[in-house]
C-alpha cells in the first residue's frame, strides 16, 4: 500500500496514545474502503475528558466527553492553475478523548487499540462526508467502516460478543 495519507499527531493527553505510523494504514484502509484516491492530510489529537467536554459543549452542544469529534476543512476554491492534483488535500481534524474511549473499550469488551482503531476510521469518515444521522445513510457508513476494520485484520466492530 503506497502512503496516500499524512497524518499530524497532537498528544494532548496524559494517556498512552498511538503514534502517526501505528495511525497511517487505519487512514488507509478508511481512505480504501470508501473508494477515495486522492491523497490526504489530517491532524488527530488526542485529548484528555476536560478538552472533550469543552470541545463537545461547544460545537454540539452536549455537556459530557465524546469519543472522537470530526472538524472538517472547507478549502476555498483554488484558481485552476493553482490546484494541484500533487499535493494532499486537507481533510480536517478529528479530535479522540482517550478517557471515553478507554471506559468504551473496558465496558464494550474490547481491545482499547482495536477500539481506537475503529473510531480513527470512523472519524475519517466523517472528514470524507458520511454521516449516520438518517438511517439508509448510518447503514451505509458502517458498512464500510467493518470493511476498512477487516482490511485491517480486525472483527466487525458492531457485532455483538
Amino acid at each position: 500500500m503506497s502512503k496516500r495519507a499524512t497524518v499530524i499527531r497532537q498528544k494532548a493527553s496524559v494517556l498512552r496514545c498511538p503514534t502517526a505510523a501505528r495511525m497511517q494504514p487505519w487512514v488507509e484502509a478508511a481512505l480504501d474502503a470508501a473508494n477515495h484516491r486522492q491523497s490526504v492530510a489530517l491532524t488527530i489529537r488526542f485529548v484528555d475528558e476536560e478538552e472533550g467536554l469543552s470541545l463537545n459543549q461547544q460545537y454540539r452542544h452536549k455537556k459530557y466527553a465524546t469519543n472522537v469529534l470530526s472538524f472538517s476543512y472547507d478549502a476555498p476554491e483554488l484558481p485552476e492553475d493553482m490546484a494541484s492534483g500533487d499535493e494532499p488535500v486537507y481533510l480536517g481534524d478529528l479530535l479522540i478523548c482517550m478517557p471515553v474511549v478507554l471506559n468504551e473499550a473496558a465496558t464494550q469488551n474490547k481491545i482499547p487499540a482495536t477500539h481506537t482503531a475503529h473510531l480513527v476510521v470512523h472519524g475519517v469518515l466523517h472528514l470524507l462526508g458520511y454521516d449516520h444521522e438518517a438511517s439508509s445513510e448510518a447503514d451505509q457508513m458502517e458498512q464500510i467502516e467493518v470493511d476498512a476494520m477487516q482490511k485491517l485484520g480486525f472483527e466487525n466492530p458492531y457485532s455483538a460478543d
